[in-house]
């Protein structure tokens, strides 16, 4: 499902591997493996491409608590 910017979806703004990659300081391949892995969750957009919720990846980033 696209998300218009804007549009007031609940999940948040989405971030792309290579946006959570750039803040954890890590290649968007190790970004790829941690969503495999359940340590990071993702959704999939209609292309198949990856996209992370920006509240999660914020309170990894931070050491909090991560809320689904």
């Amino acid at each position: 499902m696209a998300v218009a910017p804007g549009s007031g979806d609940i999940r948040g703004e989405l971030l792309t591997p290579a946006e959570v990659a750039a803040l954890f300081r890590v290649d968007p391949k190790t970004v790829a493996r941690w969503a495999k892995a359940g340590k990071l969750s993702s959704i999939r957009t209609l292309g198949g491409h990856r996209r992370f919720d920006r509240n999660e990846v914020m309170a990894l980033l931070s050491g909090g608590p991560v809320s689904g």
